[in-house]
């Protein structure tokens, strides 16, 4: 009985079954999706650091170094399970060539390496560990991946020639995100090589127990060894091979929770319009004594096949599409060891989509308890209020054309009605601004302030060389004399013994100098302006219980020395642990200066960058938006890719939804459009009629949709930012896309699907509607 109903009912409405398939469709594959690339990139990350046995605790160092005392330590230290010393020989970026192409414009530590011996292994494309031969360069994936050499290409490093014999996975530095990139040669082209750069070492421990990594930092950083560097854990190697596709599978998922939104408000909308069809068939089943728990049954029954058509529809276009979304995890960290399970995770997605659907549906049909059988029988249809437009009156419009003031009128009088389409063009809206917002962002020239250096044009680099004080004077003396330079900061950063509120010491980067010149964003407080203030980043400050106003006590010249906590600022650089602070140290080891300058012309980028460059060979120069572009350009391609697919999502959405609610209310509003016949009404007015319902309800959306994108949109944001590191996040608007071409774009998909759905209304004959 239910197989011969629920076929009479689909063939009855081909085009609202169709409509309501392809939503929940589209809402399986989106979560399908993004179950398959979040088991996939997580598999995939681990694969690679067990593959290549990434170390637990890594400390880079440049200067001198005692490796006796670092042995003794490793071998007293009953947590540690295996401990090495790797020297990377960084090379200057001019010194290397890939085929035709140079490194010198790189922003990245470009330096060479031989494979370890115990741990942190640089692998091929296949997972395995590389066997380099005498006169073999392997180089890391990102120079394949923008083509600047492919295997067999001629390679010179310092004058050395080298056959490009393949490309490295590199657990360590694959993501543009890490400042460094390791390429691979043999121990003997090495000590060639040894004298053509400065080499900076990599101490490396891998641990018994991984959980005990808090209290191995603090005993390495109580031991008073080497530290003039980057300290980077396990867990940090985790989320910085992560972010890139990690953003991209956060938009899938918040477009694919939206989208599951949007079909429920589909199948709510579809519902009630066929349960208003069946209105007085409802209660003549209910006077005939059939319990509603029967007559529910018919319904659900309906609308599992259609979900568990959807579904099943939805889970076998995730796999059309997953191999390209997954193109870039294999490429980066190869197959997942448990990629078997991703589809498991996929049917567990569409099974949560199926039973939300089901339980939806079954919320919506608990009105049939309040359906009287008498008024359905008498009336045939429910009795709909219209109080909200009472006081809204035809023969008082003086402002509005008559269609126009008739479909405003129709909106404000059957509010619930057009809540659902409602409801939808908003979520579209936010679907459509969120992610292009966020691309905006992230790609803007203003995020530098979330990665802890400021808004400038130029960033000079000097670290890893000999007399840096001297070299950094020099660069300012310089600058100083440049008219085309209207400001510039130097920016040194040390290491200092910080006491924690245990009383034990934790070392801790502060980058000292005038703060105020390239402002950061800070989430509390302000910049340190006084020798007694320090600001934190938003990690360090979390992890060392601190706000503003607390203070901290240093150990410097040793001495302790109090200072007052003025800010807590975001930073995405060094693993989100830094600080800023203005008073002056002679004491500490220098790790590095950072001198930045804003150009009075900003045409003379380009020639300043060559200019500074060339004249200090032994700095790294970088215009900060080619910084930018070299650090984040994957992650922004990502979340670029996302964004224009939501923004055809969100397209394809409105434009099915208009149409399915427009078709629905024609065949609704049958009665109504005769009697607008009957009084002279003809087929154009009452087609603009329903324009201008739709024209108000998209305005309304559109308007409530943006300020949702702008708050909601922008937490939901700077809650996955905020993820590494940064603390405050404020969206960068493109006003013309986001203002202008998105509300165009929606305008004009919803007044096309309007007239399209719409066209019916003119085949409705009075006399076969009008029968009372």
């Amino acid at each position: 009985m239910y197989s011969r109903i629920i076929r009479n009912d689909i063939s009855k409405s081909k085009l609202i079954t169709l409509t309501t398939m392809i939503f929940v469709a589209a809402a399986a594959m989106l979560v399908s999706l993004a179950a398959i690339l979040v088991v996939n990139l997580s598999g995939a990350i681990d694969t690679l650091m067990v593959r290549a046995k990434t170390p637990h605790f890594m400390q880079m160092h440049t200067g001198n170094i005692n490796t006796v005392r670092l042995t003794e330590f490793a071998e007293r230290n009953g947590n540690v399970d295996e401990f090495q010393v790797l020297e990377f020989l960084n090379m200057d970026g001019s010194r290397i060539r890939l085929g035709d192409n140079s490194l010198a414009n790189s922003v990245q530590d470009n330096g060479v390496s031989i494979q370890s011996e115990k741990f942190d292994y640089l692998l091929d494309l296949d997972g395995n560990v590389i066997n380099v031969s005498d006169g073999e360069l392997y180089v890391p994936l990102s120079y394949m991946r923008d083509n600047t050499t492919k295997v067999g290409d001629k390679a010179v490093i310092s004058g050395k020639e080298f056959t490009v014999a393949g490309f490295l996975r590199d657990s360590q530095m694959n993501s543009t995100l890490a400042s460094s990139k390791r390429f691979l040669i043999s121990k003997n082209d090495f000590e060639e090589l040894e004298n053509a750069g400065s080499i900076e070492y990599l101490i490396e421990f891998r641990l018994k127990d991984l959980s005990k990594l808090g209290e191995f930092e603090t005993a390495y950083a109580s031991a008073g060894l080497e530290t003039n560097g980057p300290t980077i854990t396990y867990p940090l190697f985790k989320t910085i091979n992560a972010v890139s596709d990690g953003m991209m599978i956060g938009v899938i998922l918040l477009v694919s929770v939206l989208v599951v939104a949007i079909a429920l408000m589909c199948i709510r909308f579809t519902l009630l319009a066929k349960i208003e069809d069946d209105y007085r068939e409802i209660g003549v089943m209910k006077a005939l004594g059939l319990r509603v728990s029967d007559i529910k049954k018919i319904y659900l029954t309906k609308y599992a096949v259609i979900a568990a058509a959807g579904c099943l529809l939805g889970f076998a276009l995730s796999f059309v599409f997953k191999d390209m979304l997954l193109e870039n995890i294999r490429l980066y960290m190869g197959e997942s060891d448990h990629s078997s399970f991703a589809a498991a995770f996929g049917i567990i997605g569409i099974l949560l989509v199926f039973l939300a659907i089901m339980a939806y549906v079954s919320g919506v049909l608990r009105r049939f308890r309040k359906i009287s059988a008498a008024a359905a029988i008498r009336f045939g249809t429910s009795q709909e209020k219209t109080s909200g437009a009472k006081r809204f009156n035809l023969s008082e419009n003086r402002l509005l054309n008559t269609n126009i003031f008739l479909g405003v009128k129709d909106v404000l009088a059957r509010k619930k009605l057009y809540a659902t389409m409602l409801v939808v063009l908003i979520i579209s809206v936010f679907i459509m601004i969120v992610p292009q917002n966020l691309h905006n962002t992230i790609s803007s020239k203003d995020f530098t302030q979330y990665m802890g250096i400021g808004n400038s044009d130029i960033r000079i680099d000097i670290q890893q060389t000999d007399n840096m004080s001297e070299k950094a004077a020099e660069i300012v003396k310089t600058m100083s004399g440049d008219s085309a330079i209207s400001k510039f900061a130097v920016l040194t950063t040390k290491t200092f013994q910080v006491k924690t509120e245990e009383g034990s010491e934790e070392r801790l980067k502060i980058e000292l100098g005038d703060h105020s010149v390239f402002p950061v964003q800070y989430a509390e407080g302000r910049a340190p302006a006084a020798e007694d203030e320090i600001a934190l980043s938003a990690m360090n400050a979390k992890e060392l219980g601190k706000k503003v106003g607390d203070i901290l006590t240093l150990v410097t010249e040793g001495k302790e020395k109090s200072l007052a906590v003025s800010g807590v600022y975001s930073d995405i650089t060094n693993g989100g642990k830094t600080a800023k602070a203005v008073f002056s140290d002679n004491s500490a080891d220098m790790m590095w200066y950072v001198i930045s300058a804003e150009l009075a012309d900003q045409s003379l980028i380009d020639g300043k960058v060559a200019e500074y460059a060339s004249r200090f060979a032994y700095a790294k120069v970088s215009d900060i938006e080619e910084y930018m572009a070299q650090t984040y350009g994957t992650t922004i391609n990502s979340v670029g890719k996302a964004s224009k697919s939501a923004i055809a999502v969100a397209l394809v959405i409105t434009v099915l939804v208009t149409l399915l609610f427009m078709k629905m209310l024609v065949a609704k509003d049958r009665y109504s459009i005769a009697v607008k016949k009957a009084f002279g009404f003809t087929n154009p007015d009452i087609q603009a009629q329903y324009v201008s319902r739709s024209a108000f309800v998209l305005v309304v959306g559109i308007v409530l949709g943006t300020l949702l994108a702008n708050t909601v949109g922008e937490k939901l944001a700077g809650a996955v930012i905020s993820s590494f590191g940064a603390s405050t996040f404020r969206f960068a608007v493109n006003p013309l896309s986001a203002y202008l071409l998105s509300p165009l774009l929606m305008i004009g998909s919803v007044l096309i699907a309007t007239i399209i759905g719409t066209s019916g209304a003119g085949q409705i004959k009075i006399s076969e509607n009008i029968k009372e």
